[in-house]
């Protein structure tokens, strides 16, 4: 299996600097600043980053879950929420939410729910970000 990266670089100080990340397939590049990670300024940041990574992840792993059950999704939609909080004068990720909303057709609500339970212990990334709280609200559409 391939290693994956990405890289950033920090011009200047913590409040009055900026950088810029960019994935090392080059699918994404943007800057981020003290502003865009604890405040509501322009850019990206850090736990953005790690919101879509964990989304990504566990749509593919629902998906491939679903499909090894014997029911084909037609769609799995997720929203990560990292939830980034003071700790011991720093800072900790405290909390992701993950939200699903899946349409597949003919699967009773226990099996779906049993199969994004696994899907959320099982993916990649969740195992990665196992020290911090990780909570799961999924719905079939429709």
């Amino acid at each position: 299996m391939p290693a994956r990266t990405a890289n950033a670089r920090w011009e200047g100080g913590l409040k009055d600097g900026k950088g810029n990340m960019r994935l090392g397939g080059g699918a994404f590049e943007g800057q981020y600043s003290f502003s865009s990670r604890f405040e509501e300024g322009a850019g990206t940041n850090p736990e953005e980053l790690i919101a879509a990574a964990h989304a990504g992840c566990f749509s593919m792993a629902l998906s491939a879950g679903l499909e090894r059950a014997g029911h084909s999704p037609n769609s799995v939609e997720t929203e990560a929420k990292v939830h980034l909080s003071p700790s011991d004068g720093g800072f900790k990720i405290s909390r992701i939410d993950l939200v699903t909303t899946a349409d597949v057709p003919g699967i009773e609500e226990d099996a779906f729910q049993q199969a994004a339970q696994a899907a959320k212990e099982g993916c990649p990334v969740s195992k990665a970000l196992s020290a911090v709280e990780i909570t799961l609200a999924a719905s079939l559409a429709g």
